[in-house]
């Protein structure tokens, strides 16, 4: 009787403590489900101010912006570089007006990849034997960190945050597999992940080195026992990233802003430089400040130059120090060889025409954040202690996220701010001109155009939007000057159809027509040689010689607004009783 007794008491007593477990899991389950939804809110929050934000500087070039590409199906999005960041321009083109959405989708990505830190740093935490709770604040940290503010509130900054997406999610799912030995489902989906980081962005193909890495540290810890048990990932995955990586070189070796091709500077200059840029992605992450979208920052010219060299040394000296304590500081130093692995693809020897930007450390900050946990992890304080100040570093770090997107909201208060911080680069003031010329306000045009002519000598693209801008000041003389000087530099059909707008102001029309037929000639694929010489025939009522030139501008491009709109006027005038 006993002995039933005990048997039928188990599960009376079982049934209890699952009925207790639940009551104390279903509180769990809504805090994370508040947290989650509050992360989320406060991202949003954060990066409202851009929000709205238009496309600024290289969002232009992006495919969305190029008329022959609205009529494309999903399917073609995927032609070219960077097929997956292509695709997902694509949905949002096609499901919305505005640029809202483009930057709605960039804070997702960048929330999702927050909660990617979060439960690496967990799990790699556990493994170090420290506090896993600190896991909570590498991801909130990422998610608030004012660095983070180019790769998300820039359009184009979604190369990095998306594929990031893809990279941890491979990281955290070769880090959460069932065994040490990694199975073939799991080989694979990481394989699937990584070709999709690949297709998102080049500077990807490290994962394998990041793999490898890992299970040095934590498989089972310092030996390379791990990497040979997992052959059936690395195996392939060498082998795809070989292939990767040819694609990337053959990219990079044709491309004019970035690669081995660049006539300005060399391989070995752009390394020096990256030695002396390592420090200013350590300043940024530990004291966001001066942060600006286009860096004065120059290059290292001579192969003996002290900065550099002094750089060099100080990396050397902290990879020594980082591998000669892995064991006693084991997620410090594997933090460190992580952000040293992701930063390399952009700051080593691959020469790209702007040597510091703030987005390539998207990627890498994990490894800045996992060397922050250790450190605060190992602070003789109590847990809750820590609590309230590093909740004031989470405020902190969003407001200035905040305060830093509000520069991104627009052209002017961008350029505004980049001038400010980097008042020596040309460029900057260009940007700015062109903002304030967009704006209606030629004459701070004028004025900054003035100020990058002192800075650098004039060149064509300067002297054309120059001329821009005294023509909106009524400068019809020193317009066509500009002109005729950038025509010397380049002759193009855009500089000669702005020739002839300036003669057609001045009355000189016979001039303008001349100055069409030379843009025509010299390319007859200019659509808007054909609006210039249709509004010319408008106005001398030859409204069915306008319809022609309106109809062949719209045969090179159907979606030419200014043609479209002034055909319809057109073929209105043309054809209303008389």
């Amino acid at each position: 009787m006993k002995t039933k007794k005990l048997k039928e008491s188990k599960p009376a007593r079982s049934r209890a403590e699952e009925s207790g477990g639940d009551k104390k899991a279903r509180p769990e389950f809504w805090l994370w489900t508040l947290g989650l939804i509050g992360a989320l809110f406060a991202a949003f929050q954060i990066y409202g101010p851009a929000l709205d934000g238009p496309f600024l500087f290289d969002d232009s070039y992006l495919p969305m912006n190029v008329p022959a590409w609205a009529n494309s199906t999903f399917l073609e999005s995927f032609r070219g570089l960077r097929p997956i960041l292509m695709a997902s321009y694509w949905v949002n083109q096609h499901t919305g007006t505005g640029t809202s959405q483009y930057h709605q989708w960039n804070v997702l990505f960048h929330f999702l990849n927050a909660l990617f830190v979060y439960f690496l740093a967990k799990k790699l935490i556990a493994k170090a034997g420290g506090d896993e709770r600190l896991a909570l604040f590498a991801g909130g940290l990422f998610l608030t960190h004012p660095l983070a503010t180019e790769a998300v509130a820039y359009i184009a900054g979604r190369s990095d945050s998306l594929s990031a997406v893809f990279l941890f999610g491979a990281l955290t799912l070769f880090l959460y597999r069932r065994s040490a030995e990694i199975g073939w489902v799991e080989a694979l989906g990481v394989l699937a992940l990584f070709g999709c980081a690949m297709l998102t962005k080049e500077h990807t193909v490290v994962l394998p080195a990041v793999l490898a890495l890992t299970d040095y540290f934590w498989n089972p810890g310092f030996t390379f026992e791990g990497i040979r048990r997992n052959w059936r990932l690395y195996g392939p995955m060498v082998a795809g990233g070989a292939i990767g990586a040819v694609a990337v070189l053959r990219v990079v070796g044709g491309s004019a802003t970035a690669g081995f091709g660049m006539k300005d500077v060399t391989w070995w200059q752009y390394l020096l430089t990256q030695f002396r840029v390592f420090y200013v992605y350590l300043k940024l992450f530990l004291f966001p400040a001066g942060q600006t979208i286009d860096y004065n920052f120059p290059f290292s010219r001579e192969i003996l130059d002290p900065l550099a060299l002094l750089g060099l040394i100080g990396i050397l000296a902290l990879s020594a120090a980082a591998w000669r304590f892995r064991r006693r500081y084991p997620l410090a130093c594997y933090g460190f060889f992580l952000f040293v692995i992701l930063l390399a693809p952009t700051s080593s020897v691959v020469p790209i025409k702007d040597p510091i930007a703030e987005r390539r450390v998207y990627l890498p900050m994990i490894g800045l954040l996992l060397m922050l946990v250790d450190g605060i992890g190992r602070l003789p304080l109590k847990r809750t202690a820590l609590a309230a100040p590093l909740g004031v570093v989470l405020l902190v770090a969003g407001a200035l996220t905040y305060r830093r997107n509000i520069a991104w909201s627009g052209a002017i208060p961008l350029w505004e701010d980049t001038v400010k911080k980097s008042p020596r680069k040309a460029r900057a003031h260009f940007q700015l001109a062109m903002a304030y010329y967009g704006a209606n306000r030629c004459q701070e045009a004028e004025e900054r155009f003035q100020t990058v002519a002192q800075l650098e000598k004039p060149d064509y693209h300067l002297l054309l939007d120059w001329a821009l801008a005294d023509f909106c000041l009524n400068r019809n003389d020193e317009a066509l000057k500009k002109l005729y000087q950038a025509a010397a530099l380049e002759k193009t059909a855009h500089v000669y159809s702005q020739i002839a707008m300036v003669h057609a102001r001045t009355g000189n029309i016979t001039q303008a027509f001349q100055d069409l037929a030379e843009a025509e000639k010299i390319d007859p694929n200019f659509e808007t040689t054909y609006v210039y010489r249709g509004q010319l025939l408008a106005n001398a009522n030859d409204l069915a010689g306008a319809e022609r030139q309106y109809e062949r501008a719209l045969a090179i491009n159907p979606r030419n607004e200014q043609a479209i709109e002034a055909l319809r006027l057109a073929q209105m005038h043309h054809r209303a009783p008389r």
